[in-house]
């Protein structure tokens, strides 16, 4: 029997899907450089059930499995490959249980992160990691890159929010990591493992997530905008320095602020060369914050406490990379830095985007060193030119030697693999390789994915 045809025998009509005009539709996410391949087939899963059925058919027959959720990752982990079964998690949206009392949340793994921070909000409670894509970005793939967000300067990113796990094996076995209780210390911490992992050790099929009470009163929310990056880095590493924890912290240069009100028409100031956005718990950190931005030599600060002007600066931010997609073909990068060197690596992007001569436009979760150079282009091949490649291989380089990273929440995926062993060294990789072989030994998840 055909292997597919096999397959669709064990699940529910439907599921299965080999129609090419439909498949086409599942072969990539938002990292449209990176070469897509032609899958056999793609599974729409509604279960664990089903995720473990096809993972041990997978198993069997030697298929490569590529797990997907709303597609909306930029470093091409979602992306097929030749002859693989994409299993799309979406349609998994069940929030099996709310535990206002404890503290927790149990959902699985396509639910819309909005969604669940809004399930949270119900009880009075919050979910922290917020990536700009969360009213689109589901939590199977936040916990797949362990996302962050506008909010991880205080609230963390997601593995930190991360109490348990239920995960499928490369081999169709069903394992259940953590629970319920706040500590645990029990064997291998397999949770943290899973979360990053980019689909490479094994499927998230559920997960139990840890919720905390929402802030008393609404964020102040403190704007200030500056004559030059170098002066906006500074203000951030002034805040830091000060000792204060806002509650986000977001930085967005020129040509962003000019894609966006472009588009959007929304009045921005666009002669200013960066713009900081961040919260406050109280008065008092705003008033310091307020202080440390006009200290760096800001043109203009500004405070409110009006939450739907709040709301609405926020959603400009999260606009920055649709906004750089109707200027060209985006590279869109994430690379972190000791936050004290986020002037030093401002100074640096721009100094590298001169000598290669490109476009980059940068926006930055500042308050944690995270920033996002998006390296923007023209191409009828949708090939990366090579002064682009050369552009960011000088960005990746140079966040390392600062003591950085060379991704703080999108993860390796598909584009950086070729650096990966660049960060963490020879003998660090041969161990990530034998976790790989322990956990997948014949190869099957996501390959050619992160390690």
């Amino acid at each position: 029997m055909d292997p597919i045809q096999e397959l669709a025998g064990l699940l529910t009509a439907g599921r299965l899907i080999t129609d090419p005009d439909i498949v086409d539709g599942y072969r990539r996410d938002e990292a449209h450089t990176v070469v897509a391949g032609q899958p056999l087939a793609v599974l729409l899963a509604t279960s664990t059930e089903e995720v473990s059925t096809a993972m041990r058919w997978a198993h069997a027959h030697g298929v490569p499995v590529v797990p997907r959720g709303a597609g909306t990752g930029l470093a091409g982990g979602a992306t097929a490959i030749d002859g693989c079964l994409v299993l799309c998690l979406s349609r998994m949206t069940a929030i099996r249980e709310v535990n206002a009392e404890d503290q927790y949340i149990v959902v699985e793994p396509g639910v819309i992160t909005a969604d669940l921070d809004r399930a949270a909000r119900a009880v009075n409670l919050m979910y922290g990691p917020d990536p700009s894509s969360w009213e689109t970005s589901t939590i199977g793939g936040n916990l797949a890159t362990n996302a962050g967000g506008l909010r991880c300067v205080k609230h963390g990113v997601t593995r930190d929010w991360v109490l348990g796990l239920e995960v499928v094996l490369a081999d169709g076995r069903v394992i259940h990591t953590g629970g319920h209780t706040v500590k645990g210390v029990t064997g291998y911490d397999l949770t943290s493992l899973f979360v990053g992992s980019e689909g490479t050790l094994g499927i998230i099929a559920g997960a139990t997530l840890r919720l905390r009470p929402r802030p008393a009163q609404e964020p102040i929310t403190i704007v200030g905008s500056f004559p030059s990056l170098r002066s906006a880095g500074e203000a951030v590493a002034g805040v830091v320095r000060s000792g204060i924890t806002p509650g986000l912290m977001e930085l967005m240069d020129r040509a962003t602020l000019r894609s966006i009100d472009d588009w959007k028409h929304v009045g921005l100031d666009t002669d200013t060369a960066a713009m900081l956005l961040a919260q406050a718990d109280d008065e008092q950190a705003a008033a310091l914050i307020g202080n440390v931005f006009e200290e760096a030599s800001a043109d203009f600060v500004a405070t409110s406490t009006d939450a739907l002007e709040a709301a609405q600066l926020l959603e400009i931010r999260r606009l920055a990379y649709p906004a750089a997609e109707r200027l060209g073909r985006c590279l869109v990068e994430d690379v972190g830095v000791p936050r004290s060197l986020i002037p030093d690596m401002i100074e640096r992007i721009e100094q590298i985007a001169a000598e290669h001569e490109v476009t980059v436009l940068t926006v930055a979760h500042a308050g944690d060193g995270n920033l996002h150079p998006t390296f923007v282009f023209e191409s009828s091949t949708g090939e990366v030119p090579h002064n682009v490649w050369a552009a960011a291989d000088a960005v990746f380089r140079s966040a390392l030697s600062m003591g950085g990273t060379l991704t703080g929440e999108h993860g390796v995926g598909a584009l950086k693999r070729r650096w990966l062993e660049l960060e963490i060294g020879a003998e660090a990789m041969s161990v990530h390789q034998a976790i790989k072989k322990a956990l997948d030994p014949t190869g099957i998840l996501n390959p050619a994915k992160a390690i």
